[in-house]
């Protein structure tokens, strides 16, 4: 299934600024600015956000119970993220705690995000690049060209795979986007007992659909020489940080609910937090030329876009949770868990796997996962039950953390005591990617880029720095410094630039 060879002979450019707008494959905008020395070679790399939702300021005011349906509609792609982060953000602001069902509910639906969002990167986003070739033409890098070469019936397996995820959340959140379902302690609607066995039957699908992908992940990335030699290659995709993500009481990963853990570069724990002390750990950097922040490590310290252990860049996301955790609590998900660790070590990689390729490994394995714990828990009787909500106190301050398909998500809202939102911060997963995934773009461009050769595919794979990470732009911009960052660029007639203009 290898795409085929294509000519891309790279040419030289007198250019000492090469702009790839827009970037594509994502959920939002971007681009990226690479800019040249004398010599042809990269001085510098920029992956610029240049959209502004601002979602933090206009909330301000509105009671905190409208909080979970405003704060999805973030992102089209990943609002049942924002909605458990919100809801489980109100319970601590209501003292609320939610019921057994209840709790069992809203796992559910957000194993069927988890299950369209990773099919949807995965072959829509990702797949073009290891199935086409990252040099394939631009008009054939996208799923249509995706379907051509894996054949028709699969992807109709695809289609039909990433709507059950999105029906077992309209089942459950009453919407398949944009849920509506969240309330403190607990969630506004029943499930019949008809709703649980169709969930169960589409899990069961989605279980042996987890397979088929890991096996496809296999025969085509892990058995094509040129993709893995860039996956392994560590002068390009490869960046030692430090990682992030939510594990349970024994490590196993847990995508709704436990303890935060951080690792270093070996592995080892340097800190495991609960959301409320979520701000002891974590600091956020700003520049001025673009409206997304980066956060880092507090107690280490912004250095900039370099890596090692001196630096506070953490990455979150599948890649960091693979590496925080010591396996899955499935069974399928935990043996390609052990398939991904005997591999990665057999390659001399003996704690956490720093190649950022192996994103794409990582979130096949989540997948799988997803599938397992959505089949658990549809096949579980007790969700019918009609004891979906449990008490709750006056609103204060609170903070709900959960681990969104692409990170680490926390919502922090402080409420006055009419229930009015008075505070609320938001670190989305594609934010705390932020740093990384600039520092990623800056070396794959300083290693590709020599004596001023570039080609179309060759700028792909700087688009495959930032891809991997399936950075979400919407919803992680912030106004900076109470106002916008402003950029103007004046072309004369036939399109050459006569000037720039900025107000930073």
């Amino acid at each position: 299934m290898a795409g085929p060879i294509i000519n891309d002979t790279p040419v030289k450019t007198k250019e000492k600024r090469i702009t790839i707008d827009p970037i594509t494959r994502l959920e939002g905008h971007g681009k990226i600015e690479i800019f040249l020395d004398a010599a042809g070679n990269v001085e510098n790399a920029y992956l610029q956000v240049p959209e502004l939702r601002g979602f933090e300021r206009f909330c301000i005011g509105r009671h905190v119970m409208e909080l979970p349906v405003l704060t999805n509609r973030l992102c089209g792609v990943c609002p049942a993220a924002h909605h458990i982060a919100s809801m489980k953000t109100l319970d601590a602001v209501f003292s609320a705690t939610p019921t057994p069902t209840a709790l069992k509910l809203r796992e559910l639906f957000y194993m069927g995000q988890y299950v369209h969002s990773h099919i949807a990167h995965f072959y829509a986003l990702a797949a073009p690049d290891f199935v086409l070739g990252p040099s394939a033409p631009s008009n054939k890098r996208n799923v249509l060209g995706v379907v051509d070469a894996v054949g028709v019936p699969i992807g109709a397996e695809v289609i039909k795979h990433r709507s059950y995820g999105q029906k077992v959340q309209e089942i459950v959140g009453g919407r398949a986007t944009h849920p509506v379902f969240g309330l403190p302690g607990g969630v506004s609607k029943q499930i019949s007992e008809e709703e649980r066995v169709k969930m169960e039957e589409m899990a069961k699908s989605c279980v042996e659909f987890g397979k088929f992908t890991i096996k496809l992940f296999h025969d085509v990335v892990l058995a094509n020489k040129d993709y893995l030699g860039l996956i392994v290659n560590p002068d390009i995709y490869y960046l030692e940080t430090y990682y992030m993500g939510m594990v349970d009481k024994n490590n196993k990963t847990n995508f709704y609910d436990g303890d935060i853990r951080v690792v270093d570069q070996t592995g080892k724990e340097v800190v495991r937090y609960r959301p409320s002390e979520y701000l002891d750990v974590i600091a956020e950097h700003v520049e001025p030329w673009t409206y997304m922040k980066m956060p880092f490590l507090k107690k280490v310290g912004w250095k900039g876009f370099v890596d090692g252990a001196s630096s506070g860049i953490y990455r979150v996301g599948p890649l960091g949770r693979i590496n925080v955790c010591t396996g899955y609590t499935t069974p399928l998900a935990q043996k390609e868990y052990e398939v991904f660790r005997k591999t990665v070590e057999s390659l001399g990689v003996k704690g956490p796997v720093h190649h950022t390729l192996a994103y794409h490994w990582a979130r096949v394995i989540e997948l799988q996962y997803a599938a397992e714990r959505m089949l658990e828990l549809a096949s579980d009787k007790s969700i019918t039950s009609e004891d979906i909500r449990g008490p709750f106190k006056e609103p204060k301050e609170g903070v709900g953390i959960c681990e969104a398909p692409r990170g680490t998500l926390i919502h922090h809202y402080a409420s006055d005591k009419n229930g009015l939102c008075t505070k609320i911060n938001m670190i989305v997963a594609s934010t705390n990617n932020y740093a990384a995934s600039n520092t990623s773009v800056i070396k794959a461009a300083k290693s590709m880029i020599k004596d001023g050769m570039v080609s179309p595919g060759l700028l792909n794979k700087v688009e495959m720095a930032f891809r991997c990470y399936d950075p979400c732009h919407s919803c992680g911009t912030h106004s900076l410094n109470g106002g916008p960052a402003l950029e103007v660029t004046i072309r004369r007639k036939e399109g050459s630039v006569l000037t720039n203009l900025k107000n930073y």
